[in-house]
């Protein structure tokens, strides 16, 4: 069978189809602008491809209760146009086809515990650290919801003694994507993270922020395994100074195989950026299952 995909982000929307193997046979993207225009080429891609469902992992915040009316709305963005829009029920509408639906980091998560490197474990964190933050949790094999979904970037952190930023983030300030975001970045120093590729003391901090995320993560989920994602992480000096914050910040609290060995622990996405539209199938595929 072929299925659908549609990873849904704030700048540009990733249409694709594949099998039930991972391999994607086709793609497409098509910028995020206002859903009158956004969401008519979007059907027209699937329409022509007799996919069997449909995958959708979305910018956020979203509603995932199957038992609430709003379900498969986006809910409270700011972004315009999408305040509340039915996203799920647009496209059920105009493809009659059934459709699994998710965060955009659930989806990347879910690809790579089913095609990547963590493939088999029941029990894996996902952040992306890039323009905002975002986490997905999966916990004995389930993608976890609850209330609503995880919102791990906006956990408040504790500052850097030598930092004098204040944070991004409108809401809070010094949370996770206030204070290690791309734009947070940006903002600290004044440049983008491309040109201060080669300024170390950057990139201790922004280990710092992660670190400490990491450490806040591990010890209310307890994950055998944290992988992280999206275009501040292609920062590759990065991946070794969070793990030796995150072995300073923990101070040998914790003693398991996996925190022995943080080079297996914490790990980068394996999947070449396909994590997110990997998972968008996997969703199609359990989308008939139900």
């Amino acid at each position: 069978m072929i299925y659908g995909a549609l990873e849904a982000g704030g700048t540009k929307m990733v249409c694709a189809i594949g099998t039930e193997d991972g391999e994607i046979l086709e793609q497409c993207s098509i910028p995020t602008r206002i859903p009158e225009e956004t969401i008519p080429p979007i059907i027209d891609f699937f329409k022509s491809k007799d996919i069997a469902a449909l995958g959708i992992a979305s910018f956020g915040p979203l509603c995932l209760d199957k038992n609430d009316p709003q379900y498969g709305h986006i809910t409270t963005t700011p972004k315009p146009g999408w305040k509340d829009y039915d996203l799920v029920g647009t496209m059920k509408n105009a493809l009659n086809v059934p459709i699994g639906f998710d965060t955009d980091v659930n989806g990347s998560l879910l690809g790579e515990v089913t095609y990547g490197d963590s493939k088999g474990l029941s029990d894996v964190v996902y952040i992306t650290i890039g323009t905002g933050i975002g986490g997905g949790v999966m916990s004995n094999g389930k993608l976890l919801h609850g209330m609503l979904h995880p919102e791990l970037g906006h956990m408040l952190l504790r500052p850097h003694p030598d930092d004098k930023y204040t944070g991004r983030c409108p809401f809070h300030h010094n949370c996770m994507e206030g204070m290690a975001a791309g734009p947070a970045i940006e903002d600290r120093w004044g440049q983008s993270g491309k040109e201060l590729a080669g300024r170390e003391e950057v990139w201790r901090l922004e280990a710092y922020y992660i670190g400490q995320a990491i450490v806040n993560i591990i010890l209310t989920l307890s994950p055998k395994r944290i992988i992280l994602g999206g275009g501040v992480m292609h920062q590759l000096q990065l991946m070794d100074m969070i793990r030796d914050e995150v072995a300073k910040q923990m101070n040998g609290y914790l003693e398991t195989s996996e925190l022995k060995d943080l080079s297996s622990y914490i790990v980068t996405a394996s999947l070449n950026d396909d994590q997110g539209i990997m998972g968008c199938i996997r969703l199609a595929q359990l989308a008939t299952e139900q």
